[in-house]
């Protein structure tokens, strides 16, 4: 079985500078990570991918891969042929095919089957991920840091990771649910370098305010005599209080644009006021009165045309 085609499995040329190999490698491996992927074979394509990279980013390996189809100088390795476009050896007459066809001779199983190369790979020079896995655990952010940004010292346990961890982290400006916060090189540890942790946020619950995407939504109470006769309302906003004219003859369930009021941002989102008239209880012979008087003044029917 002829090694691998490490520039193949990269996507590279053989001539591919150190910093192409270490860019293309970053940009495959974000793809098939196994976290993230939603590609089957992900997990084996990722290793292999790993293997690739490991190979190609030193020097010495690299020279001896392109030179003999092994990593470590021994042309005798498993009997594999170098790479299309490799070196090429020839040994006392014999060429790489022919060292092939010896060892598979000499390494004749107990019931005539062939030796496995991968088995004596697995024994021998099994390839270990150079990066640890990277880990996605939930945040949860109030609105007000989304909207201001904040600095957070939190305890986070990080999976397949034994106890906890208390990292600071900078919640920025405007950040949106579901998006992730990046903590470099604190995942799982790898052989030679660690994961990395993505912080996916979740907004809790706020009192008066709900949000869809980057806008703020607001239900905000008046009375019925501030909807007839119109009023100065003091709006609450993420971002302060700010004061709106209503004019008269306002209906309940109209809905106020305050424009850059939602989160933050190049585009900033808006906030968006759900006028709510809330009636006062009867509950005194002098109200009584007066919802009588307003019926027969007024004479007022919202469901005329029914």
């Amino acid at each position: 079985m002829p090694q691998k085609d490490y520039y193949k499995v990269l996507g590279v040329s053989r001539n591919a500078s150190d910093a192409e190999i270490k860019k293309q490698y970053r940009r495959l491996a974000r793809k098939y990570h196994p976290d993230v992927s939603k590609h089957s074979n992900a997990e084996a394509r990722f290793k292999e991918i790993s293997e690739a990279h490991d190979v190609l980013k030193d020097r010495e390996k690299r020279s001896n891969y392109d030179r003999f189809g092994t990593t470590d100088g021994n042309p005798f390795q498993g009997g594999f042929t170098p790479p299309p476009g490799g070196g090429r050896s020839n040994f006392g007459g014999f060429n790489q095919g022919s060292f092939s066809d010896i060892f598979d001779n000499m390494f004749k199983n107990s019931r005539g089957g062939q030796f496995s190369n991968d088995s004596f790979s697995q024994r021998g020079h099994q390839t270990r991920s150079p990066k640890g896995s990277d880990q996605t655990v939930s945040i949860s952010v109030d609105l007000e840091d989304a909207y201001h940004g904040a600095n957070r010292t939190v305890n986070l346990r990080v999976p397949g990771e034994p106890g906890s961890k208390k990292l600071k982290i900078k919640i920025p400006k405007g950040i949106k649910e579901g998006q992730k916060i990046r903590l470099g090189g604190q995942g799982s540890k790898g052989h030679q370098i660690n994961g990395d942790l993505f912080l996916e946020v979740k907004f809790n619950k706020h009192k008066h305010f709900t949000i869809e995407d980057k806008n703020i939504n607001l239900v905000l109470p008046i009375t019925p005599w501030e909807a007839a006769l119109g009023t100065t309302l003091s709006i609450p906003t993420l971002g302060g209080t700010v004061e709106m004219k209503l004019p008269a003859n306002t209906q309940g369930g109209k809905k106020l644009r305050l424009k850059g009021r939602g989160l933050p941002g190049k585009d900033p989102g808006d906030q968006y006021v759900l006028l709510q008239i809330m009636t006062p209880e009867a509950n005194t012979e002098e109200l009584k009165k007066l919802y009588k008087k307003m019926a027969a003044i007024t004479q007022f029917n919202p469901r005329k045309g029914f």
